[in-house]
């Protein structure tokens, strides 16, 4: 019934199979990849005719994780997986930018690729395996890719590099990169990185394009046996051809003036004007004009590159390595905890610090597990920033990618969460766009959580790299624009400290780069970076010596493990009547830590003697205050430490005889009272008579005088 192949390799330490042939057959590819006991199942389809008048290629990657895979339910109410999560949307980014630069220039049919976890062994983890899998997939699928496409994960642990770390070997490693690209070279790279210096990244990321070779190998091993015959390339025609030489004559002189334009609004207007003129007199001449705003932008592409490799000077008039003018300001919304507005050329964000507490953390359902993260970073670019009127929504694939490359980026300098116990949500609002608006918000980021008093290791500045790469040579540029981004060969963005690199994003729009390339793009991000910084320090070198007025102060207590129960109380009653009471947020950590938040002081220092009162332990001899809870026969109860309640015996209710409890106290009154003892069950002993009840003076030596009986001579034990 199935006609199945299979390919397995050693890889890493750990086997990695790829078998096609029995699951989703009706596929135009299908491969299930297992590594270790990690398994994805990859699919693709592809539409054999594009739409009319497509002018762009409709990539779908959709990876998606079912919490069966790690034998979990989903939580939420209806018991099933909704919307991705952010872990998902990231990974589908990942695998989408190594493969769509693999297609055909001109290939416009809506292609789908879907990547489905279905076992999770906590050890691997399914971004690698995805996009090995759908590599193949798409490699034995007939839709034109020029691919096989590999992928692997790098680690560094005491100074060496780790293919495919698992889990725990993460965690003691000062890497995690993830790279990906063909047999001639790399097409992507993301990765998180504790300041380590260029030439070890540059070294992982060739570490990875060497270790994943024989992955590469196996895909083409596979489909040899497995893949479907090939589509059949749209090749030009000679009407295609007659449009696109049309256009070049009617729109190159007037696309290169557009061009010496440096601001970017006047530039677009000319080139809309260069736009229209060339479409009219198409029409004119009956000739294709959705043909021809197809190739438009291929036209502006040449002329602006070949600019650049000419002259060496780019389209706002600077050379290759200039940043543009920068602006650092801080401390500029007066109610929020940490602001800042940076503005680079036509780039600007606006990052504001906001600090809250452990109740305030970001509570994660994932494949692992749940687990709380104590740091966010929310990342929005509204269509008012690039002077469009469009929709407003939930953040999309891209703002959820910016935002994590800024996350990434931070990381790593923040402060261990026992050093500076508060949550951290930092929010940036890209204002206005004209390239690398992730990399402002890095630096935005790093300037609002410095004046929020958050203290960071050092300050973190980003700077996005482009290239123009001819058969004739290459430019790297640094800050580049947005249209240099659009029109360029690759999008690179480094962010570090004046130490070393913490994060490093690439991606590449043609089949590979060289690593020569990337050195002189780290070596000259490095100089723009520094420089970054040294912009930054006009407006804030250091954190803010404490956190603003506006944030809560966090004061972090111990109390023994075994008094946590009394903290809290019944049903969580006596921690509810304490935050009730003086209005702080308290956090409780299993091992006894618990930390009290408020804005005012005197609040947290009540919620502190309140909470110090339940797990303190009476002292004999020392007066306290109390309250009166229950009166008897015998005596009285009184509540004097914390939770803790001690009789006072009729007999130590006043110095003289006392008839009846009432006649000295009733519940609800305050009064003083000395442990004197303790009874063979722990429970206290309390006296009021040889406590003046105005001073709280201890005056044991003149009640006993009188002859009254001490403690010592009752003759009736009560318990409670």
């Amino acid at each position: 019934m199935f006609n199945c192949f299979r390919k397995e390799i050693d890889w890493g330490g750990r086997p990695l199979v790829l078998e096609t042939g029995k699951v989703a057959r009706q596929a135009d590819g299908a491969v299930m990849v297992t590594y270790g006991e990690t398994v994805v199942l990859c699919t693709v389809v592809g539409v054999k005719s594009a739409k009319p008048g497509q002018d762009f290629f409709p990539l779908t990657v959709n990876y998606q994780e079912k919490s069966f895979a790690a034998g979990r339910i989903p939580g939420g109410f209806f018991k099933r997986e909704g919307r991705p999560s952010e872990k998902e949307t990231l990974v589908s980014r990942l695998i989408d930018r190594p493969i769509r630069p693999l297609f055909p220039h001109g290939f416009r049919n809506e292609v789908q690729v879907v990547a489905t976890v279905l076992s999770h062994d906590l050890e691997n983890d399914p971004d690698i395996v995805a996009t090995v899998g759908c590599s193949a997939a798409l490699t034995l699928s007939g839709i034109p890719f020029l691919g096989p496409v590999g992928a692997a994960r790098v680690g560094y642990v005491d100074g060496a590099f780790v293919l495919n770390p698992t889990a725990s070997q993460l965690a003691s490693s000062r890497l995690d990169l993830v790279v990906a690209g063909t047999q001639e070279g790399v097409l992507m790279v993301e990765s998180e990185a504790q300041e380590l210096p260029e030439d070890v990244m540059l070294g992982a990321v060739t570490f990875g394009h060497q270790q994943f070779q024989p992955v590469i190998e196996a895909i083409i091993a596979l489909a040899e046996h497995a893949a479907r015959e090939p589509w059949t390339l749209h090749e030009p025609s000679d009407a295609e051809r007659a449009v696109a030489a049309r256009l070049d004559a009617l729109a190159r002189a007037a696309l290169s003036e557009a061009y010496q334009e440096r601001a970017k609004a006047a530039r677009h207007d000319k080139v809309s004007a260069a736009k229209k003129t060339a479409m009219e007199q198409l029409a004119a001449e009956g000739l294709d004009t959705e043909l021809a705003k197809s190739r438009f932008k291929e036209l502006e592409a040449d002329i602006v590159r070949n600019a650049i490799l000419d002259t060496g000077l780019r389209i706002d008039g600077r050379d290759t390595r200039t940043v543009r003018p920068i602006v650092a300001e801080v401390g500029i919304l007066p109610r929020a905890h940490g602001s800042a507005l940076f503005t680079r050329g036509e780039t600007q964000a606006l990052c504001v610090a906001t600090l809250g507490t452990g109740q305030d953390e970001q509570v994660i359902d994932a494949l692992e597990g749940e687990y709380r993260q104590h740091f966010m970073l929310h990342y929005n670019f509204p269509p008012y920033s690039v002077g469009e009127a469009g929709r407003m929504g939930s953040p999309g694939r891209r703002e959820i990618g910016h935002g994590k490359l800024a996350w990434r980026a931070l990381h790593p300098l923040l402060p261990e969460k026992s050093d500076f116990p508060y949550t951290l949500r930092v929010v940036s609002e890209i204002t206005e766009s004209n390239g690398s608006s992730s990399m402002a918000t890095v630096c935005g980021t790093s300037l609002s959580l410095m004046d929020a008093g958050v203290p960071l290791k050092r300050p973190v500045a980003g700077i996005a790299m482009g290239l123009i790469k001819e058969d004739r040579g290459y430019a790297v540029l640094s800050d580049i624009l947005g249209d240099e981004d659009h029109l360029g060969d690759m999008d690179f963005k480094v962010a570090g400290t004046e130490l070393g690199v913490t994060s490093l994003q690439m991606d590449i729009k043609i089949t590979s780069i060289t690593p020569e390339i990337m050195q002189v793009a780290l070596a000259q991000a490095r100089d723009g970076r520094l420089h970054i910084l040294g912009e930054m320090a006009k407006a804030l070198t250091q954190n803010r010596a404490s956190v603003a007025a506006t944030a809560p102060r966090i004061t972090t207590i111990n109390v023994p493990k075994e008094k946590i129960r009394e903290v809290i109380g019944t049903g969580g009653k006596v921690i509810r009547q304490i935050v009730e009471e003086t209005g702080c947020k308290i956090d409780i950590d299993d091992d006894g830590t618990i930390k009290i938040a408020s804005t005012d002081q005197s609040r947290t220092d009540h919620a502190i003697g309140w909470i110090r009162g339940i797990v303190a332990e009476p002292e004999m001899g020392v007066i306290y205050t109390g309250k009166v809870v229950k009166t008897a026969d015998f005596g009285a109860f009184v509540n004097f430490l914390g939770s803790r309640d001690g009789l006072v015996h009729v007999s130590e209710l006043a110095a003289g005889r006392v008839n009846k409890t009432t006649d000295v106290v009733n519940v609800g009154d305050s009064v003083k009272v000395k442990v004197i003892g303790f009874d063979d069950r722990g429970k206290v002993k309390l006296s009021m008579r040889v406590v003046d009840q105005v001073t709280g003076e201890d005056i044991s030596d003149k009640v006993g005088a009188k002859g009254s009986r001490r403690p010592s001579d009752a003759t009736t034990e009560v318990t409670d």
